[in-house]
């Protein structure tokens, strides 16, 4: 086993699944933890059928996502204003500190997809926007399926 200090090479399998605090599930892949990463983590995220996250932000910390099956929408913006559809093959980057919302459309198919981070510690610059999910839930259509 190589110390975490040591500069090295790492092959890992993605960790258990685990609901972050978004509420989504997560299987860790490279993170501070698993490989000694100083500046990246990467990860599978599933969004069951109809599944949504709750509001939230990075701290100071990009995000990349790409869609290897299903769908997703995502509302973003500083009031959840601005919505994407992000499917198989599309990738999605979301700057530092923007307010989203991942949710998945579809009643019968998942959603995976890999995310990479800039924050090497997985939950520890997610930051809950309570008050943007209760305004997203007051739209006449929140969960559009286009």
């Amino acid at each position: 086993m190589t110390n975490s200090r040591d500069p090295s090479c790492r092959l890992l399998r993605a960790g258990d699944p685990f609901t972050g605090r978004q509420g989504l599930q997560y299987a860790v892949g490279i993170s501070a933890e698993s490989a000694g990463s100083k500046g990246l983590h990467l990860q599978i995220v599933t969004l069951p059928p109809l599944a949504k996250a709750k509001a939230h932000k990075h701290e100071a910390h990009e995000s990349a996502i790409y869609v290897l099956s299903g769908a997703s929408g995502c509302w973003f913006g500083e009031r959840l204003d601005q919505h994407a559809m992000v499917r198989v093959g599309d990738f999605f980057y979301i700057p530092a500190g923007v307010p989203h919302l991942p949710y998945n459309p579809s009643d019968e198919t998942p959603c995976v997809a890999v995310i990479a981070r800039t924050d090497p510690n997985e939950q520890e610059s997610v930051v809950l926007l309570p008050d943007l999910d209760a305004e997203l839930q007051r739209r006449a259509d929140p969960w559009p399926a286009k």
